[in-house]
């Protein structure tokens, strides 16, 4: 498998996508919750597109069930990060450091050994996303629980990249299709998040949510369709190119995501961002050459 340009492209559409869907979660008033209705709503637009697809093939409901599996642990771990640490902390290590962990473990899993020149990418934008994401690193030391939820949410989206990628390359292997099994995986992920926000909430705070839930619907429906999109074409890439290049490639996210922050949130980009961005695209550029 390869990294061709097309495939590369489709992927940054997709951290595009991605990058949406949470500058949308990022304007919001209450991040939980607008997280918990993008998640809900996603799955109410997946569900009459996975009806009419059709059910994925027997060999792949074991990933799926992995994966919901380990994403009650990625909620869980993502509403400890958030709890203790702000947004801007706890995202990028989240999201920069995961493609890290694939790499390391793809040799392991998948049996793909990133070359020379994907090391090198893959550290490029491991080390582009912290730098364009954690504005203030000093302050990260001082945030102790907020880190370790961040590094173990890490370790857990590297987990269920793998068993997603595995999942979707053994539904294409079956003669299955790859959208079968993302719309699925997302009308079942659907629910145990928002189910997980309403229970911490006491009878006014859930009261606040329904209220809250009125008013952003619309646009939360709008960032569940764009995390479909996104999943879908990271998912599909997977079954084309490496893993862990595809990985990498997709938490390019957090640039976008601070590109639209200082475009419509008016957040300062300054000098370290900009040196991060240019490491990021030399990491674009170092996996093509891969």
């Amino acid at each position: 498998m390869t990294l061709t340009w097309p495939v590369v492209l489709a992927v940054l559409c997709g951290a595009a996508l991605h990058a949406g869907w949470n500058a949308l979660v990022k304007s919001a008033g209450d991040k939980t919750v607008d997280t918990a209705l993008v998640h809900f709503l996603g799955a109410g637009v997946a569900l009459p597109f996975a009806l009419w697809v059709g059910l994925p093939r027997p060999e792949s409901w074991p990933f799926i069930a992995g994966s919901l599996f380990i994403h009650i642990g990625y909620y869980t771990a993502l509403a400890g990060a958030y709890q203790h640490g702000e947004l801007g902390l706890t995202y990028p290590i989240m999201r920069g450091f995961a493609p890290l962990l694939v790499a390391l473990g793809s040799a392991t899993v998948v049996g793909e050994s990133p070359s020379a020149a994907a090391w090198i990418g893959i550290l490029g934008i491991t080390l582009g996303v912290t730098l364009v994401g954690l504005a203030h690193p000093g302050e990260a030391l001082h945030h102790g629980k907020a880190l370790a939820f961040a590094f173990a949410n890490a370790a857990i989206i590297a987990t269920y990249t793998f068993v997603d990628g595995l999942g979707v390359r053994t539904e294409v292997a079956v003669g299955g299709e790859v959208m079968r099994y993302v719309l699925w995986l997302f009308v079942l992920d659907g629910f145990p998040y928002p189910l997980l926000v309403l229970l911490r909430r006491g009878p006014q705070g859930r009261r606040d949510i329904w209220a809250y839930a009125r008013q952003r619907w619309p646009l939360a429906a709008i960032g569940g369709t764009a995390s479909i999109g996104s999943y879908a074409i990271a998912l599909w890439a997977m079954t084309r190119a490496p893993v862990a290049s595809v990985a990498a490639l997709r938490e390019t996210s957090v640039l976008f995501a601070t590109v639209l922050g200082t475009w419509m949130l008016k957040e300062r980009f300054g000098w370290q961002r900009a040196i991060g961005t240019v490491v990021i695209v030399g990491g674009v550029m170092a996996l093509r050459l891969a």
